[in-house]
């Protein structure tokens, strides 16, 4: 793989998991009231919240996952077929760890 396009997916996974840890340390449930209808909105809110959370954490895992092949020197290697991933899919999704092919295979889009 290209050094310098390796270096540019390496910076801009560091970048989305340094955001994406700021964005998890700004989430926090609040206690809005002890009123029903308050009662009602905290719990909504908290729904929300622990929805927003699951996906900022599983985001967190790709990119940090996808750190780590950059260090173990196998970014960019479909983890199925061990063929190369195209440059323009990881621009596209650079935590992907699968080539196109296999993961409509693994969708069932063939």
């Amino acid at each position: 793989m290209n050094p310098d396009f390796l270096e540019k997916m390496k910076e801009r996974l560091q970048a989305d998991k340094e955001r994406l840890e700021g964005e998890l340390s700004r989430t926090n449930f609040e206690d809005v009231g002890d009123e029903e209808g308050e009662n009602a909105y905290e719990v909504a809110q908290y729904s929300d919240k622990l929805s927003l959370e699951d996906a900022l954490k599983k985001s967190l895992r790709d990119a940090e996952a996808a750190l780590a092949t950059i260090e173990k020197g196998a970014y960019g290697v479909c983890k199925y077929c061990k063929d190369e991933i195209d440059e323009q899919r990881l621009e596209a999704r650079p935590t992907s760890s699968a080539c196109i092919k296999c993961k409509k295979t693994l969708t069932q889009e063939v």
